[in-house]
């Protein structure tokens, strides 16, 4: 491949707990890399893995001209409480929103119930005597005076960021304007975030939660960002870079660094984004995404090609599979599940006798025991290396050198000989239990959604998902699973299919029996606007699209429900237009609607977003013929529970139309797919693998 490409070089970077991912398009090839995550400089994996993929592809790195980054970076902060020295501004009176929370219990029955720690500690938090009305009338004036000693208040001590949260300020932000100036007037090199830029919503606990989630990561993402735009334009990468956003959509770097909040989610979201493109080329309506890396292992549902999205989600969960028991952040992002399983977790006995694996996660440093890079307790993937699933000699393509000998001694050390069992069946036990967690959190999260899992594909890409995904399948009653090409780094894939996009969204109430055309007409042309200059950041005039969605609920109610509305110029007579689309969206969640109760609208959302690239609908490809088998491999099949002499095939060798019978090993570079005794895989037109169960294909045990 020469050095002059004819369509432009795209790059996907994807910085995980444990890898980091590259993935190149070139002449619409993909060519794709792992390198361990660098935690004290995740620039130096990114900028590794860039030489290392560029030099594969035969081109300079000076011949990309995009990146598309998404990094759990802020994620990690906030979970690990590795943010900034914060002070949370806000109206007297209201110091204490983010630590009372509100009235639920996420575990109503339990007496020593642990809440989540606010991330600004109460001497930290200021107060000014101002006030407005929900509306944005104001009550009681801001006195400059005092914003000026508050502002010289935060400069002496010593704070690296500050986040202002207001009373009502979503309804009018003048207040927070004016302590912010106060604020950078005082101390300018101090970073300042306002709720009424990064999230003006009704809800103050919610709202103040994210401004100080947004101020607590800045400084940090502001110095990686940085520092990696710096880092790539010493080899020559000086491209525009971008940021892979939580709701599914690509931002620039100078919006991401003012709202880091937003890249929470980011890497997950580019997940989902690879999943949804996908299943629409194959025609699947119903998909989970599974994606299970080295730390976790997110779940999405998806239908008709659109993941679920949101615009509130929770970080660091407390208590596992429990709502309310994280920090809420109201931000728009893609709806999964994610759980402390991956490659890395580590497996232990907890005081019942019983094995458990995660959260905690040996990650790239010091990893899993078989890494020989200094980690002692067992992981999911030494279990892996121990049952024969995974080859010492050829793991990530043979970069990294596993010890077999290390592995089975972490797991008898700490599994087995607490147990009483030997090596193998302790090996056993670490991938059942982390195959068991992770499908019931897509019950859970299926559940949730009411939604029959097993009426769904499942879609597995990431490093660990293809060694897990027909396990998953088995529990889950699913008949068909696709491990995708580039199934590895399927989230840096995911980056190049996605879209530009910014969603801005804004507290405005409205009764519909009140119903004011002009005023929302006014709103959703501002809000508009403001999201068309984010994206313009990006793609400059290419053309856009516009999607609006008001969050209704029946007057009394106190929570809302997302509704799509037509992007348009609204009249007096289109209140029927709002009246039926928040009817239909009800009577599907609740089977009923209520007569003669009022609807409001308390919250809108307008998405700008480049549109997607149509997907060309490819014919499934059924069995021609048997694929060469290289060698067989002994490993253990969980659905017999017996060692097997299994088929390895490499995935490199197969064409459309060869199928491959369970037992057996398929491998790649970057992972590899686990096939089952129940389960026949068959190579589709653009190289998937579609595993389906063999009852079901009629093909013998």
């Amino acid at each position: 491949m020469g050095s002059g490409t004819a369509q432009p070089v795209r790059a996907g970077v994807d910085i995980g707990g444990t890898f980091t991912d590259v993935a190149l398009e070139v002449d619409g090839e993909i060519i794709s890399t792992k390198v361990l995550t660098d935690h004290e400089s995740p620039d130096k994996a990114v900028v590794l893995a860039l030489q290392q993929v560029t030099e594969r592809a035969g081109i300079a790195a000076s011949n990309i001209s995009m990146v598309i980054h998404g990094t759990t970076l802020v994620t990690n902060a906030l979970i690990e409480r590795r943010g900034a020295k914060t002070a949370f501004i806000t109206t007297e009176g209201f110091r204490d929103v983010i630590e009372m929370r509100n009235e639920n219990r996420f575990e109503q029955y339990d007496l020593n119930i642990v809440l989540p720690k606010p991330l600004v500690d109460r001497a930290h938090r200021l107060t000014l005597s101002e006030r407005m009305d929900s509306t944005g009338k104001v009550l009681k004036p801001l006195d400059p005076a005092e914003a000026d000693a508050l502002a010289a208040q935060v400069a002496g001590g010593g704070y690296e960021a500050v986040a202002v949260g207001l009373m009502h300020a979503y309804a009018n932000p003048a207040h927070e304007r004016a302590m912010a100036a106060a604020l950078a007037k005082a101390c300018p090199e101090v970073v300042v975030s306002i709720s009424s830029a990064v999230s003006p919503q009704m809800r103050e606990f919610e709202r103040f939660n994210t401004v100080i989630a947004n101020a607590y990561v800045q400084p940090m993402a502001k110095a990686y960002l940085g520092r990696l735009v710096d880092q790539l334009e010493a080899i020559g990468i000086s491209c525009p870079v971008f940021l892979m956003h939580s709701g599914g959509g690509i931002i620039s770097i100078e919006t991401a660094m003012q709202f880091p909040v937003r890249l929470l989610e980011s890497g997950p979201a580019g997940g989902a984004i690879y999943a949804a493109n996908f299943a629409l080329s194959h025609g699947l309506s119903k998909v989970v995404s599974f994606d299970m890396g080295g730390t976790t292992a997110k779940i999405c549902l998806i239908e008709d090609g659109k993941p679920k999205t949101a615009n509130r989600f929770e970080v660091a969960r407390t208590y596992r599979f429990k709502k309310g028991s994280g920090m809420p952040v109201s931000t728009p992002v893609v709806e999964m599940v994610e759980i402390g399983a991956g490659g890395g977790s580590i497996a232990h006995v907890d005081d019942m006798g019983q094995i458990r694996v995660g959260p905690q996660s040996a990650g790239s440093e010091p990893g899993p025991a078989c890494y020989q890079r200094g980690g002692e307790r067992p992981a999911v993937t030494d279990a892996n290396l121990v049952l024969g699933k995974i080859d010492a000699e050829n793991f990530a393509g043979g970069t990294i050198g596993l010890s077999l000998a290390e592995a089975e001694r972490a797991l008898e050390a700490d599994i087995g000989k607490p147990l009483g069992m030997d090596v193998a069946a302790a090996a056993f036990g670490t991938t059942e239990m982390v195959d068991e967690n992770m499908a019931n959190a897509a019950r859970v999260h299926a559940v949730e959604n009411g939604k029959d899992v097993s009426q769904f594909a499942l879609i597995a890409f990431g490093g660990g998902a293809p060694l897990h995904a027909c396990r998953q399948a088995e529990k889950l009653g699913m008949r068909d699973v696709i491990v995708p090409p580039g199934a590895g780094v399927g989230s840096a894939i995911g980056f190049l299919r996605a879209p530009f996009s910014y969603e801005e969204t804004r507290g405005a109430f409205f009764r519909l029996s009140d119903f004011d055309a002009d005023r929302i007409n006014q709103l959703l042309q501002e809000m508009q606007a403001t999201a068309l200059a984010f994206v313009r950041h990006g793609i400059g005039e290419a053309r856009t699209e516009t999607r609006i969605v008001a969050f209704m609920r029946y007057r009394g109610q106190g929570w809302e429900i997302p509704v799509p509305i037509p992007a348009q110029e609204f009249g007096a007579d289109d209140v029927e237009l709002f009246v039926s689309g928040f009817e239909k969206v009800y009577r599907a969640l609740f089977g009923r609607t209520i007569d003669d109760l009022d609807i409001e609208i308390a919250n809108w959302s307008v998405v700008v977003t480049t549109p997607l690239p149509d997907v060309a609908k490819l014919e499934t490809q059924t069995r021609l013929r048997k694929a060469a088998v290289s060698r067989t491999r002994r490993f253990l099949d969980a659905q017999t529970r017996q060692f097997v002499d299994g088929s390895e095939v490499m995935r490199g060798d197969l064409v459309p139309g060869d199928f491959v019978d369970g037992p057996a090993l398929i491998v790649e570079d970057e992972t590899c797919t686990i096939v089952t005794s129940s389960f026949t895989a068959v190579v589709q037109a653009d190289g998937a693998l579609w595993l389906s169960a063999k009852q079901d294909r009629g093909t013998s045990q």
